[in-house]
């Protein structure tokens, strides 16, 4: 009774003594997570200022990264402007970068209109400028006019550019009819040209049949491309049919090809057995070679 009642007061003693060491440990704690988030926000917030983010804090950054960010600011207030960004403020720039920013500016404006794009403002050109995107826009014209666009605007065009668009367009028919494609007009069609075209497309329709494409019609072929066009078929399906596709038709096999099919198939019936590899059926193995199977490989009953 008097062990227990002394271990009592050690244990007592000993709590009361390292109470004070706890709690500044737990003090210690709690002030190095203050410090810990209070460095990790002052870090976001670095951030976002650098960023030109809307939460960005100014006074809470330090004299140095007061002037990064304001060095970084300016840097993307010169790209701003340099890239026709609506977030540009011209009074920020200085000289020399605001009259950089009005060369590239106008450079663009010039490029634009000489490409025909919507944002070029023919007011800002010189005389220079504007007699050659005059030239420019003319081209284009006769150009878009060539190639059928919609964008071609035929009151705009010479009367030479007429004649060298109506011929471009008359070629371009005569191209379009000869291969399938685009929007071909036999009715436009001289001729000659028509004789050109009525070839191409019966070599186009000979070449489909042939070929067992698509868009074939058999009644339009001589008797020699039906013949071409038959072999070629055969052959189709015969390879289809060794490869087991869906394709074969094994009605249109002549008895040669049938009866090569059935010895090929016998033979690899007979190896599936024999090696126990592959799909086997025991039913079509002769008694020679129903025999030869190992005698401990049990094959389907027959």
């Amino acid at each position: 009774m008097k062990i227990s009642l002394r271990r009592t007061t050690v244990a007592q003693i000993a709590c009361i003594v390292l109470w004070p060491v706890l709690l500044v440990a737990q003090a210690s704690d709690r002030a190095s997570d203050r410090a810990s988030n209070l460095a990790s926000s002052l870090a976001q917030n670095f951030s976002a200022c650098k960023n030109g983010w809307a939460s960005c804090d100014r006074s809470k950054l330090t004299q140095a990264e007061s002037a990064e960010v304001a060095v970084t600011s300016h840097q993307r207030e010169v790209s701003n402007c340099r890239n026709s960004f609506h977030s540009c403020d011209h009074s920020k720039l200085t000289g020399p970068e605001a009259a950089a920013w009005a060369v590239a500016d106008h450079q663009r404006n010039v490029s634009d209109c000489n490409e025909g794009i919507a944002t070029c403002n023919p007011a800002r050109l010189t005389p220079s400028e504007t007699l050659a995107w005059s030239a420019a826009a003319k081209q284009r014209n006769v150009a878009e006019c060539k190639e059928g666009a919609g964008s071609c605007n035929h009151a705009k065009l010479t009367q030479a550019e007429a004649g060298e668009v109506a011929a471009a367009r008359r070629q371009s028919n005569v191209s379009d009819c000869k291969d399938g494609v685009g929007l071909c007009d036999h009715s436009k069609l001289t001729p000659a040209e028509t004789n050109e075209v009525t070839a191409a497309e019966h070599k186009r329709n000979a070449q489909n049949c042939e070929n067992g494409w698509d868009e074939c019609d058999h009644s339009k072929l001589t008797p020699v491309e039906a013949g071409y066009t038959s072999a070629a078929e055969g052959k189709r399906n015969i390879s289809a049919c060794k490869a087991g596709q869906q394709g074969c038709d094994y009605a249109k096999l002549t008895a040669s090809e049938a009866k090569m099919l059935a010895d090929a198939e016998h033979t690899r019936n007979y190896r599936a057995c024999l090696n126990g590899y592959g799909y086997c059926d025991a039913s079509l193995l002769t008694p020679e070679e129903g025999k030869a199977i190992p005698a401990g490989r049990k094959l389907p009953p027959r």
